[in-house]
């Protein structure tokens, strides 16, 4: 389970590196935020707000594997 808190803290300190989307497993944004200078700092602005979401859709994909893989 990620933490809210721990994926702000990540996304204010050190956002520019794409911290908090490596954090969440999403290599794929981090490298192209980290190529891009976080969308020339416009993507930076948008992870504020989509920071719940992300965390909660992580943690919620994480419980759904560990359903799967205990009934499977």
């Amino acid at each position: 389970m990620k933490s809210k808190a721990a994926t702000y803290f990540l996304w204010f300190f050190l956002g520019f590196f794409s911290a908090h989307s490596f954090y969440l497993g999403k290599i794929g944004k981090g490298i192209l935020y980290l190529l891009t200078c976080q969308l020339f700092g416009i993507g930076w602005i948008i992870d504020l707000f989509l920071i719940d979401g992300m965390v909660d859709r992580y943690n919620l994909e994480l419980k759904t594997s560990r359903i799967e893989t205990i009934y499977v």
